[in-house]
């Protein structure tokens, strides 16, 4: 069923599925640019397993141009890119997208097609924080799409160089829920590369507990320059970061994706991770535009659409917005 296979962004996450999926003797093409292109063209995708003393590579052969239009339509789409290029993305993907191409969304935060087959009063709605205007919506239909969750600790140590820390677990699912033969058939296809890969009956749930734990630690990382070790030693930081969380659960709960977790039993899951630098952080410090529409941006949105009062993550998304901006990182 999937017999060809394309890789949109080939930076941590995009990168370490398409070298697994080609490992395991499947075609791929990438879709990136510059410095990325000109590496995957010279040496494939290679990726690194392990510490960094005694990391085993492999190079990995694939097709990596920048005009999809090279590709053609394609059976299997992974979409892997920071939220703040996915306009970028609609506009060009149009040459993958075929009748039955399956679009999987392997990113951050809320995407666009959230409140598509689910939300309740919401359904159908667009999210103007994360699809000004509906323009994704409408360059790629949500039949298209299934989601994913990814939970894998993954760098770029250079441009089409990635390295897998840990971590194999891709959750996937339909917007709509149930369970199809199309999200069966990807799971089988993502198992038999090595992933672990359970399918969800209802992904948003699975997006929004992701969403609860690095919804806070992202920017308040990113603001900082710690590691949320540190932020979880600081009292009052983590009362703050508890407070974000208890808005977020509440909005989730009138959504149709409660958590029955506390604030604190999420913190204990955080503190085993110990010394973890979030993505945002790693993005500021590389320069890349964060993430912060996909993140918190769209719960304050969320929360206007539900009644929920949020005036803690309306400061925390004030404070690193600013914080962004002055660096040229946000819009």
């Amino acid at each position: 069923m999937f017999e060809k296979i394309c890789i949109y962004g080939a930076g941590a996450i995009g990168g370490w599925i398409g070298a697994q999926l080609a490992a395991a003797g499947h075609p791929v093409g990438v879709v990136a640019r510059g410095a990325t292109l000109a590496a995957l063209r010279a040496h494939g995708l290679r990726l690194r397993e392990g510490p960094d003393a005694d990391a085993r590579e492999q190079a990995l052969p694939v097709t990596a141009t920048d005009q999809p239009a090279e590709l053609g339509a394609q059976d299997l789409v992974i979409i892997a890119v920071k939220a703040p290029a996915m306009a970028d993305v609609a506009r060009a993907i149009g040459p993958l997208i075929g009748p039955r191409t399956v679009a999987l969304t392997a990113m951050n935060g809320v995407p666009w097609w959230f409140l598509q087959g689910f939300g309740g009063a919401l359904a159908g709605r667009t999210l103007q924080s994360v699809d000004p205007g509906g323009a994704i919506a409408r360059a790629m239909a949500a039949a298209h799409v299934l989601g994913c969750v990814v939970h894998a600790s993954c760098l770029t140590d250079a441009p089409g160089v990635i390295r897998h820390h840990g971590g194999q677990e891709l959750i996937v699912g339909e917007p709509a829920g149930g369970h199809s033969d199309r999200v069966q058939a990807l799971a089988d296809l993502l198992r038999q590369a090595g992933f672990e890969a359970p399918v969800s009956t209802q992904i948003q749930k699975d997006i929004w507990y992701k969403l609860w734990g690095n919804m806070t630690f992202n920017p308040i990382c990113a603001i900082t320059g710690v590691t949320t070790d540190l932020v979880l030693d600081d009292e009052l930081a983590r009362g703050f970061v508890s407070a974000v969380m208890l808005e977020a659960r509440e909005i989730g709960a009138r959504i149709g994706v409660p958590i029955a977790q506390t604030p604190q039993d999420r913190h204990a899951v955080t503190r085993r991770l110990g010394a973890m630098k979030p993505s945002m952080l790693q993005d500021v410090e590389a320069g890349r535009a964060v993430e912060l529409d996909a993140l918190v941006g769209s719960v304050r949105e969320l929360g206007q659409l539900t009644g929920v009062p949020t005036p803690f993550t309306d400061a925390l998304l004030g404070l690193a917005r600013l914080h962004a901006r002055a660096r040229g990182l946000y819009p």
